[in-house]
């Protein structure tokens, strides 16, 4: 068994959408207070003792969470083409985050999207 450290931060953004042919109340605009939390695990330490910075991690989530903040997400790609449910936003953000973190000793293991207090969607990639 490798061991490995997981590192966690919370960001957050609010925004609207409307889902797409959705055959209930969410097919008008309506909005959220979405709550991201990112998860980064590293199978070593830098020089510093750290996997990563977690400043690093807060400033990469921060600036994607502002692209989307108090903005209508129908509006921005990805989408513009593809349904702002919140299974595709994790995806968005996991994706978009392992471009800018993802380095030899660490990488983006989750990104949890919390769409209310009690409702959320995990999204990770083997």
């Amino acid at each position: 068994m490798s061991a490995f450290y997981t590192l966690k931060i919370l960001a957050d953004f609010a925004s609207a959408h409307t889902l797409r042919d959705y055959p209930g109340d969410c097919r008008r605009m309506h909005g959220h207070n979405w709550k991201v939390e990112v998860e980064v695990v590293a199978s070593a330490l830098n020089q510093h003792g750290m996997g990563m910075d977690f400043k690093t991690i807060k400033t990469a989530t921060r600036e994607l969470a502002k692209t989307l903040d108090h903005r209508y997400l129908n509006d921005i790609p990805p989408f513009d083409e593809i349904n702002p449910t919140a299974e595709n936003i994790a995806r968005y953000f996991f994706q978009q985050l392992s471009q800018t973190l993802n380095d030899d000793i660490a990488r983006v293991s989750g990104v949890t999207l919390w769409e209310t207090d009690r409702a959320c969607v995990k999204y990770s990639e083997d």
